[in-house]
């Protein structure tokens, strides 16, 4: 038998393997490069991009939690032109694949920053983060509306030609017509989920542990979460889904295949190890073996779900 296929093809973005790191999780890729092979990786997402530099929140910024982690960083980093100027032409010296992941604190920012990046051929799409529950004003107010959402994704799609993946949030009440609004705005691919909204208090100071007194969980602990949600959009809204959650294992990957993902983003496993998706990738491979699969393809959407008691 030959060795299973690991391409996938979500919309016009075609990646050698669904095993992506997720953004915020693995720097800008060259941070790693020493660490993990980033040609074996289906993709990197960088860490959000903004128009300007960002410095992020205070410290204390991170705290683990059990189950995962909670981070306020508030999104710091180098800013756009910084990041074309300086981190891509290394990082295009990668296989990789490279989406930027793109924040904005102003409706037009985000289309700004496309049409930016748009003439650069090192990036393969953009994703957009409409929905980081760590800072105070901004993405996560466009990522709640529906009506705001389909016009801010409409603005991107007239900026650029590349891929566009909306990345949603799960602290909203209604992931499907958010994921809807994307799709008609002009959206090719979902990315779900981002983190959760979370506060952990130490009771021996009694401050919350992270400067912002809450942040995003993100682990093991919101997999369930991120694995109903994608089941979800993927069932309804008919886009391609990259499924984010809490994955650390191989099982977990393929449990979000089954939901409807066709493609995966590694993050928190990443900060104790930084080839966790590097090994990834190596363990779909045999798994999808040991399952007798010959492509990822045969398990995205395979799930099958109990009827509902009547």
């Amino acid at each position: 038998m030959s060795a299973p296929a690991l391409a996938v093809r979500l919309g016009a973005l075609e990646l050698p393997n669904p095993i992506l790191t997720a953004s915020g999780t693995f720097g800008y890729g060259l941070e790693f490069a020493h660490l993990s092979d980033l040609g074996r990786l289906g993709g990197i997402v960088t860490k959000g991009l903004s128009l300007e530099p960002l410095a992020g929140n205070p410290p204390p910024r991170v705290a683990e939690t059990r189950g995962g982690m909670l981070n306020s960083i508030g999104l710091q980093n180098i800013g756009i032109e910084r990041f074309l100027a300086e981190v891509l032409p290394r990082l295009e010296r990668f296989p990789a694949r490279v989406l930027v992941n793109l924040f904005g604190y102003e409706f037009d920012d985000y289309a700004r920053l496309a049409e930016r990046v748009d003439p650069y051929p090192g990036i393969a799409a953009v994703e957009l983060n409409v929905s980081c529950p760590n800072v105070r004003k901004g993405g996560i107010e466009f990522g709640h509306d529906p009506e705001v959402l389909a016009r801010l994704v409409a603005s991107v799609r007239r900026a650029t030609a590349k891929p566009i993946a909306v990345k949603l949030s799960p602290n909203s009440g209604a992931p499907v017509a958010l994921a809807e609004a994307a799709r008609e705005g002009g959206a090719d691919i979902l990315s779900a989920i981002n983190t959760v909204l979370g506060m952990s208090i130490d009771p021996w100071t009694r401050r919350p542990r992270l400067r912002t007194n809450r942040g995003g969980l993100s682990g093991p602990a919101i997999r369930p979460i991120a694995v109903r949600i994608v089941f979800d959009v993927a069932r309804q809204v008919g886009l391609p889904v990259i499924g984010i959650g809490g994955i650390e294992t191989v099982d977990d990957v393929v449990e979000f295949l089954l939901a409807g993902a066709s493609a995966v983003q590694v993050g928190t496993a990443l900060f104790r190890d930084p080839r966790a998706a590097e090994r990834l990738v190596d363990g779909l491979a045999a798994r999808l073996g040991e399952l007798g699969v010959a492509s990822v393809g045969e398990l995205v959407g395979a799930v099958r779900p109990w009827e509902s008691p009547k």
